[in-house]
């Protein structure tokens, strides 16, 4: 995990966050593979009941945004993939980090 560095809140006070493992990079490779745009994407998850912009799910794949868990279930279902191909290289990358 990586601490990141926030907003400033009062004189020499920093907010900091800890930037939790993310599944946006595999949800853009999918994406990409199943030759979907970002805009095709959000309409179809419009379609399921889930309310998003094309803007609101390009800050899901920049990480800004976490993804919620209908919405995951929904990508599974539009992309017809397994909801292990989200965690793909996650496990790698938490035990590459605890050895360093």
């Amino acid at each position: 995990m990586q601490l990141i560095k926030g907003k400033k809140w009062g004189r020499n006070m920093n907010q900091y966050f800890i930037k939790d493992m993310n599944i946006s990079e595999n949800i853009v490779k999918i994406r990409k593979k199943s030759k979907m745009t970002q805009n095709y994407v959000a309409i179809q998850l419009q379609t399921m009941g889930i309310n998003i912009s094309r803007s609101r799910l390009s800050m899901i794949e920049l990480n800004r945004l976490n993804v919620p868990v209908s919405m995951l279930v929904a990508l599974k279902i539009i992309f017809k993939c397994n909801y292990s191909d989200f965690f793909t290289g996650l496990e790698d990358k938490l035990t590459n980090d605890t050895e360093g």
